[in-house]
């Protein structure tokens, strides 16, 4: 494994551990096993590097959660299936209770800043993207307003549902509830 990709992996473990804002340049060195110059030579800045790692985690995660939805694909009513794949996926945020932390207090560091971060608008429009063909099998290239706007749909609830259990995990909604309250608003907006 070369420095790059070590200094990747010390830069997740010390994200995980220690948060966003608390990784030093020098905490990533030192679990990468590798000098602090190294960093300056892969990635520029100490930014560039934690943000290229936690990048790289969201994608693992990405994977993860496929692999989840995919798992409740073999569910033929679609009611059922909603409940099943969000059942799914608040298990793997609870698995990766961590990640979502850390993604969160990044949101939160990205907000102070006085102008929009461009270089996360490629992956948030990925991940709604991402989340419309998981979950419709919608098509960004072929439609992509409609990508756009479902998916951004499920990026709002899949925020919602990670914030509810990460801050009081006993009061979250399941996927049951979920499925429930979806249900419920679709008969509220019929005429």
């Amino acid at each position: 494994m070369g420095n790059r990709e070590k200094l990747l992996d010390g830069a997740l473990q010390c994200l995980l551990e220690k948060g966003y804002a608390a990784t030093t340049a020098r905490d990533i060195a030192k679990a990468a096993g590798v000098s602090l110059a190294a960093i300056n030579y892969h990635f520029r800045t100490t930014e560039g590097l934690l943000n290229e790692a936690l990048q790289r985690a969201l994608e693992q995660w990405g994977d993860e959660m496929e692999r989840a939805l995919s798992a409740a694909g073999g569910v033929a009513d679609p009611a059922e299936r909603f409940e099943a794949v969000w059942t799914n996926v608040i298990a793997s945020v609870t698995a990766n209770r961590q990640l979502w932390t850390t993604q969160f207090e990044l949101v939160t560091q990205l907000g102070r800043r006085p102008e929009p971060s461009p270089q996360w608008a490629e992956p948030q429009a990925q991940a709604q993207a991402g989340l419309a063909a998981l979950f419709h099998g919608i098509d960004a290239g072929q439609e992509p307003e409609l990508a756009r706007v479902i998916g951004g749909f499920y990026h709002a609830l899949l925020t919602g549902v990670v914030v509810q259990n990460l801050t009081t995990p006993q009061q979250a909604m399941s996927g049951r509830d979920l499925a429930f309250a979806l249900r419920e608003i679709h008969q509220r907006l019929s005429p």
